[in-house]
């Protein structure tokens, strides 16, 4: 019987639901799975992605935990493709590697004044409130007045955070930098801009309704916002998930303003035209745009600008190249075809396959990468007579390389044991948990004897 032994780089999601996949697929071999992840704990964009304050969606990692804590997968954390491992190494010990490294960096802007100070990616912000270990512990939030960039969750997301109030946080996980850093916050107002009008927008309603139900925040439309095009209407008369948002927008539009410390603002059919300052971020000025009849926009020449101290533009995610691998610059993805790995001539890189938002870029909730890893690993599964032929399988090749290499890695007993240590720290305050942030202090947790 032949087995196939696959590494899968990445230990978020999408790797993990992988794994599991090809774990109960029906095939004619054994198989062996290993997880590498870059970070010293695994889940990814569940732990670092989402905002602290979505138990619900955090609790997809309980379907996670079950599926490592199954035994039948092996975890490497802390252990960095392109590092610490290599794809030379990877054909020397494996049949074939799934990538399901994901999209971390944020999607650029190609606006006047975005480097400006003040300016940033809400990517850097979100790691930033999640705890990520390789972002600054400290976060410059010194602005009283702010504008959010984007139409999509994420957008929701940071303005959420941002206008919250740090107390209202303290049931979640976050950390402690994190909880004194926003309770300094000086910010009375959050700006929403998207490009094009409300029934177009690109988050879903538990987003936006969570939006609403922030304490002492007041919400702000502008009733030029709702002035509906045909095209609009049908959106609303014909697409549930349009419908529900509409709802709640003309629910917002009616509570009485003017009573809460903070203001959250949405603003619709604007599009960014500069970050206005001299050596620091002094205003955000956009374009009001207008229904084109045919659900999108144009251009009014109608020029706006509103006195903010920071900008966060959270406009989409971007995936980062990896050594060795195809990789496609203007997506910002390793080109593939139903997850087999592509070169420029358009031919199969033998052995190698993506997943997850690395294979077709940052679209689609989490639970969307199940169905994207199982178009993946059919190909994967009835490729054999492409697999690499590795010269050391055996499993033990692994640690040792590792070890021999003075890589400190985490296996998934470790992260039981950084896990426990989270939740004790947590529970000795009253909160469920406050999470280690430091890199080092994860690694030396998890690798405690």
């Amino acid at each position: 019987m032949t087995k196939l032994r696959l590494a899968i780089i990445g230990a978020g999601p999408a790797g993990i639901y992988a794994a599991d996949l090809v774990r109960k697929a029906e095939r004619s071999f054994d198989v062996s799975i290993d997880l590498f992840e870059r970070l010293p704990a695994p889940y990814g964009l569940v732990r670092y992605g989402v905002a602290p304050d979505h138990p619900r969606i955090k609790g997809i990692i309980s379907a996670l935990r079950e599926v490592l804590d199954r035994g039948d997968i092996r975890f490497f954390g802390n252990v960095e493709y392109g590092v610490d491992i290599t794809l030379d190494d990877l054909k020397r010990h494996y049949n074939a590697v799934i990538f399901a490294t994901g999209s971390t960096k944020d999607a650029s802007l190609d606006i006047p004044g975005i480097d400006l100070p003040g300016s940033y990616g809400a990517a850097d912000f979100v790691s930033w409130y999640d705890g990520h270990p390789d972002v600054p512990r400290e976060w410059p939030l010194d602005a009283k007045e702010v504008a959010v960039i984007g139409n999509g969750n994420v957008a929701l997301d940071v303005a959420r955070i941002l206008a919250k109030h740090a107390d209202d946080l303290l049931p979640t996980e976050i950390p402690d930098n994190v909880y004194e850093g926003l309770k300094a916050s000086p910010v009375t107002d959050v700006h929403v801009f998207g490009r094009r009008g409300p029934a177009q927008v690109r988050f879903t309603p538990l987003e936006l309704r969570e939006l609403g139900e922030v304490h002492d925040v007041d919400m702000i439309l502008y009733d030029e916002d709702f002035d509906y095009d045909e095209a609009s209407k049908t959106a609303i008369a014909t697409n549930k998930q349009v419908l529900v948002i509409d709802r709640v927008l003309q629910q917002w539009r009616k509570r009485p303003a003017g009573t809460a410390s903070r203001r959250l603002h949405l603003h619709f059919y604007a599009k960014p035209l500069e970050i206005v300052g001299n050596g620091k971020v002094e205003a955000f000025r956009w374009e009001r745009t207008e229904p084109d009849g045919a659900g999108g926009v144009r251009g009014t020449d109608e020029i706006r600008e509103i006195p903010v101290q920071a900008v966060y533009r959270a406009v989409g995610y971007f995936g980062s190249p990896l050594p060795g691998v195809p990789f496609d610059e203007r997506r910002g993805v390793i080109p593939n075809r139903e997850g087999q790995v592509i070169d420029d001539a358009d031919e199969p890189v033998n052995g190698v396959y993506a997943t997850g938002w690395i294979k077709r870029g940052p679209v689609g909730l989490i639970g969307h990468t199940k169905s994207d890893a199982m178009e993946t690993l059919q190909h994967v599964l009835s490729d054999q007579p492409n697999w690499w032929t590795p010269s050391e399988p055996q499993e033990e090749a692994i640690p040792a390389l590792l070890e021999a290499r003075g890589v400190p890695y985490t296996t998934i007993d470790g992260w039981h044991r950084l896990d426990s240590h989270e939740l004790a720290i947590g529970e000795a305050v009253g909160r469920t948990r406050i999470k280690v942030v430091p890199r080092e202090d994860m690694t030396r947790i998890s690798r405690a004897s």
